[in-house]
């Protein structure tokens, strides 16, 4: 989302101010992906703990 966007939504309405657009575009974001996100983290603990036994 560009400046120009962000800013019209708040003077429109579309939210209070920039800091709750971004915290409720954040909160969606971490929401819709939070299964790719857990699986991504558990793959580089696996990872990292096979490298450690490796050395």
């Amino acid at each position: 989302m560009t400046t120009l966007k962000t800013q019209y939504l708040v003077q429109h309405g579309g939210a209070a101010n920039i800091d709750a657009l971004i915290t409720e575009s954040m909160r969606r974001y971490l929401e819709s992906h939070s299964e790719v996100m857990s699986e991504q983290f558990i793959r580089e603990d696996i990872n990292w703990v096979l490298q450690g036994r490796s050395e």
